[in-house]
């Protein structure tokens, strides 16, 4: 049976946390309306790995069979780092007016949100940008919220690491203007400060993996101050086009070519179906 036709079953879990008794609730909820519309073991398809080349100084992680069967192989990270994962168009749109536009670029793609799952699951916080922040409102930033069908695995994973049940979500935001009434409960950073600063407060609190989610200008400044160590990509197999409407590419406020182009090395690509998982070393 060729990678590509695998099929890795995985059994439909409630979360085992989140963000207070919300987070668990609504994962809960979500797993049991998974496990209401399914059989009680759902057949996912698996990530086939078509390349693999860990920055050499990555550790590897502990996950679980299921979550190594689900993503295709091992993954590595460096102890202590700065890691982006974003969803594109394959003509470089990342996102598009008013609420939040991951679903329709991906296609709901399943891998991509197992993938986003995963790499929440393996962070000590999630930092996103304030306006990322209200057209997500709502939205919690964990791994069994994004992923129902593998909150117990992500779990284990968080256990097996030493990690709270949840990443904590930072907040940017220059001028505080924050709903802080969101189930998502975030750790606002106010005023404006260089995000190198940002990082030794975050670090200085014992997080050491940072998972950023956007937005672009975010990405932007961690580029501009050398500070974005691994990019994640899915590359989604849909065009999204550009007119009038603002649809940016994953790096606003910078331009980095022809001058000063941050240029990657392939660390790693997967596939699921049309879907292109990509990771580059940034460091």
């Amino acid at each position: 049976m060729s990678c590509s036709a695998r099929r890795v079953a995985s059994v439909v879990k409630a979360s085992r946390g989140g963000c207070g008794a919300f987070e668990g609730t609504i994962a809960r909820d979500l797993s049991t309306r998974y496990s209401e519309l399914l059989p009680s073991w759902r057949v996912v398809e698996a990530l086939q790995s078509l390349f693999e080349a860990p920055p050499p100084d990555a550790s590897e992680l502990p996950l679980g069979q299921q979550l190594r069967d689900l993503y295709g192989g091992a993954l590595a990270l460096r102890p202590d780092c700065v890691y982006s994962n974003f969803v594109s168009s394959l003509d470089g749109v990342v996102a598009m007016k008013g609420a939040s536009s991951g679903p329709a670029i991906s296609g709901r793609s399943e891998g991509d949100r197992f993938l986003m799952g995963l790499l929440r699951a393996c962070a000590d916080c999630v930092l996103v940008g304030a306006q990322t922040f209200r057209d997500d409102a709502g939205h919690l930033w964990t791994p069994g919220y994004i992923y129902p069908p593998a909150a117990g695995e992500f779990g284990a994973l968080r256990s097996a690491l030493k990690l709270p049940e949840t990443p904590q979500l930072v907040v940017l935001s220059q001028s505080g203007d924050v709903d802080r009434s969101q189930p998502a409960r975030p750790l606002v950073l106010e005023g404006e400060r260089p995000l190198g600063s940002v990082l030794e407060e975050l670090r200085a609190r014992g997080w050491r993996r940072v998972l950023c989610e956007g937005g672009p200008r975010v990405i932007g400044e961690l580029l501009r101050q050398s500070l974005l160590d691994d990019m994640f990509l899915t590359l989604s197999p849909v065009l999204a086009g550009r007119d009038r409407e603002w649809r940016p590419g994953m790096v606003g406020g910078i331009e980095l070519l022809p001058e000063h182009g941050a240029w990657g090395r392939l660390a790693s690509a997967r596939r699921q179906g049309s879907h292109l998982f990509l990771r580059y070393d940034l460091r």
